[in-house]
């Protein structure tokens, strides 16, 4: 096996944080929570689970209003920005009465007004509302706590930077964001708390602990999908696919229940606020209308093949250069102030190459009497009278108008040049926005591109003699497709949300044919984008399998020793010491801990406790007198969920000295049933056993059941694949700040 290093010693991806902590989504079995539970009646848990769909109702409906106000928000600020844009260009363009820049300084101060507002709010107030947020959740559902991403603060940020964003005209989306606006609204309602205005309503306390808030989030992001797209199945099958680690079959039911209240509930308030209350043709965001015509030919599944292949190829290139880019900003864009101002310039940039282009580029087209933006968006320019300049529409739309457009209009309505120039510069705009400080969704602008590149393909197909194609609109849909998968990778729920959404059945075979050929195409070259950032940012993420060639590790050689353990009764002196000293978030509790530094074995094991369940017996002074035997306060299972999931740090908690000597046993409160490997055991099964679970510590034990080692997410983490273009394998990563140690980054080739 050759060893060597796959990526520099200035790369970010060479390297885990080990400012992430791990998530416990193993329950713990206590005798307090035995006993708890043993005193319930028949009737508390029917209440549990009746609590469970309530709450799954609640997000469904909270999620659908945040989706609206996003909506009808971006609505409002776009109208009135682009009707004071056209009043301009038509007082100046047509008429000569002013300069040809004022119509672009409006456009471009009014942009740059609406993105300052967005970019401040990421930069300076929550930076973790920065882009789709998908990648965060993603982490939060793997098993990964990212500071701050199910805050509510991030949610009014997330909220307003992205209306703020969309009616600025940035080549983003609002459709990724709403997947993380989901799951913090779901974070939010399942708690029945908001522990950053300090408000506790009193309710849902049942559901206060990592397991059961992960299955709500996810519940939470299926809603978002659902709610931007009007795709309850795809809801659930986004959530599967590219965010939940744990999956059943009842978790599954309650997902789609929350997809589909959250369809309904956005399709009722829509209906109603457009003034057709009841008529409910308003699913999702995201509508993209009817295909009149829904044919298409056996022989043209080998262009939709040809098409996924190179929306792979685009794919894999927009993922490389944005990942640059993201490390371009990560070494030389460290100032918040220098943030907000690429953010303005961004905004200046898009409006500035958007007015050239419709300015200089003389595409006119006939304006149709059934053409729905031909009253606000189209301008005439430099054309004759009654034609419209075709670019116009198609940047000064919004970003959804426009890919209905480009699916449904004439064969006749949009030139080869313009398609190739919008798409052209789309492409660009978008590669540059992604990973900018603002909230940005990577949906919409991957749908717009390859809609446009799609309808090229169309129109030039029909220049053809002899052979009948299908119209333009289908290509621009299996265009959309095979751009959105060949940057995302996705491809299950991505086939659902497109039929979904263009509420057509047909088109099912070839999407299908289309995003797989993109997700093979492009994992030759590197990752899905969402992934990539994830690398980036250096989160210890647990992928679905186990690296190549991990089956030559073993327990014993990742395992971390030597193990910081206690007694089963324990002086509250030697605890405090201990978590002052350490900040470790488990701790094997054993019989006896030995004196003897050299020992190869630290105690006959008994159990597993954390820390925080260590300051909270020491807040509620759950200890005694060694003396008296005379127990100093007392502690309930309601007691570990009120101060779930923020616990103070143990310098803040206040200890008598007097009783520093007293002693606390531990044996009540220890989950006396954690899951322990032998030394022997493979890495693969290691690794396994931590994803299926939900793990946070794996304490490793001898063969006669004594704690030799532990291990924890990192410790499988830092091995990684890695590919490039005609190989693979496995890279040690070093493991960076806290109380890590830092280790030499090795990889192992798999030549292929």
């Amino acid at each position: 096996m050759s060893l060597k290093t796959h990526h520099g010693p200035d790369d970010p991806r060479s390297y885990l944080s080990c400012e992430y902590e791990s998530l416990n989504y193993d329950t713990v079995e206590n005798d307090l929570t035995l006993q708890s539970e043993a005193k319930k009646e028949y009737r508390r848990f029917n209440s549990t689970s009746f609590n469970r769909w309530l709450v799954c109702f609640l997000i469904g409906v909270f999620t659908a209003c945040a989706a609206i106000v996003v909506d009808i928000g971006i609505e409002q600020l776009s109208n009135v920005k682009l009707n004071l844009v056209r009043k301009y260009m038509l007082k100046c363009l047509n008429k000569d009465a002013c300069s040809v820049l004022i119509p672009w300084l409006v456009w471009a101060g009014m942009s740059m007004g609406f993105c300052l507002v967005a970019t401040l709010l990421i930069a300076f107030i929550e930076p973790v509302a920065a882009g789709s947020g998908i990648p965060e959740i993603k982490c939060y559902l793997n098993g990964v706590k990212i500071p701050r991403v199910v805050r509510i603060k991030t949610l009014i940020c997330k909220v307003t930077s992205i209306i703020a964003a969309v009616s600025g005209g940035l080549a983003c989306g609002k459709e990724g964001p709403l997947v993380h606006s989901g799951a913090l609204v779901a974070a939010g309602v399942s708690q029945g708390r908001s522990t950053t205005f300090s408000f506790d309503f009193q309710v849902f306390k049942e559901f206060r602990c990592d397991h059961v808030k992960r299955d709500f989030i996810a519940c939470g992001a299926a809603a978002g999908v659902s709610a931007a797209f009007g795709a309850p199945i795809g809801g659930v099958l986004f959530a599967l696919e590219e965010g939940a680690s744990f999956w059943n079959q009842s978790l599954t039911l309650r997902i789609f229940f929350s997809s589909l209240v959250s369809s309904f509930c956005l399709n009722t308030i829509l209906s109603t606020y457009k003034g057709s209350p009841g008529d409910l043709t308003n699913p999702g965001l995201a509508n993209f209308g009817l295909f009149e015509i829904s044919n298409y030919y056996w022989y043209e599944l080998i262009l939709f093949v040809l098409m996924g292949a190179i929306g792979g190829l685009f794919g894999a290139l927009f993922n490389n250069v944005n990942v640059a880019l993201a490390l371009f900003r990560q070494r030389c864009i460290k100032y918040r102030i220098l943030r907000v101002f690429e953010v303005l310039l961004i905004a200046m940039t898009t409006t500035a190459i958007g007015f050239c282009a419709m300015y200089f580029v003389e595409d006119c087209a006939y304006t149709q009497v059934k053409d729905t933006s031909a009253e606000l968006y189209n301008l005439q320019m430099q054309c004759d009278s009654g034609q419209y300049n075709s670019l116009a529409a198609l940047f000064l739309q919004s970003p959804e108008n426009t890919v209905k457009d480009l699916f449904h209009a004439p064969i006749d309505k949009y030139s080869w040049q313009s398609l190739l120039t919008f798409s052209a510069i789309y492409y660009c705009i978008a590669l540059w926005t992604y990973g900018a400080s603002v909230a940005s969704g990577l949906f919409m602008p991957s749908l717009l591109t390859g809609a446009a590149f799609g309808r090229l393909i169309g129109v030039g197909l029909h220049y053809i003699p002899s052979i009948t194609f299908s119209e333009p609109g289908i290509y621009a849909l299996i265009g959309s497709a095979c751009f959105l998968g060949g940057v995302t990778r996705m491809t299950i729920s991505l086939t659902v949300i497109l039929m979904e959404a263009t509420r057509n059945i047909t088109f099912g075979l070839p999407i299908m044919i289309t995003v797989v050929t993109a997700r093979f195409v492009g994992n030759y070259f590197n990752e899905g984008l969402y992934d990539e950032y994830i690398n980036l940012k250096q989160v210890p993420l647990l992928p679905w399998d186990p690296p190549v060639k991990s089956f030559r590790l073993t327990a014993g050689n990742i395992k971390s020793t030597p193990v910081k353990c206690f007694k089963a009764i324990e002086s509250v002196e030697t605890v405090v010491a201990m978590l002052k000293r350490t900040s470790h978030n488990g701790y094997p509790v054993v019989t006896q801990v030995p004196t003897d530094p050299d020992a190869k074995h630290f105690g006959q094991f008994v159990g597993l406790i954390t820390r925080e369940q260590l300051i909270l017996l020491l807040i509620k002074k759950a200890y005694y007198n060694d003396s008296t035997m005379e127990q100093c306060g007392d502690i309930a299972v309601n007691d570990f969920r009120d101060m779930y999931p923020r616990y103070p740090a143990i310098e803040d908690v206040d200890i008598p000295e007097e009783h520093m000597k007293m002693k606390i046993d531990l044996r009540q409160f220890v989950n006396l049933s954690p899951y322990t490997c032998n030394e022997s055991v493979s890495f693969a099964r290691l690794f396994n056993l931590f994803r299926s679970m939900g793990l946070r510590h794996l304490v490793i034990v001898n063969e006669n059941n004594k704690a030799v080692g532990m291990v924890t997410r990192k410790d499988l983490a830092k091995f990684r694949k890695w590919r490039k273009p005609g190989s693979s394998g496995v890279q040690q990563l070093r493991l960076l700040g806290g109380q890590c140690d830092i280790n030499n980054g090795e990889c192992c080739d798999d030549d292929s």
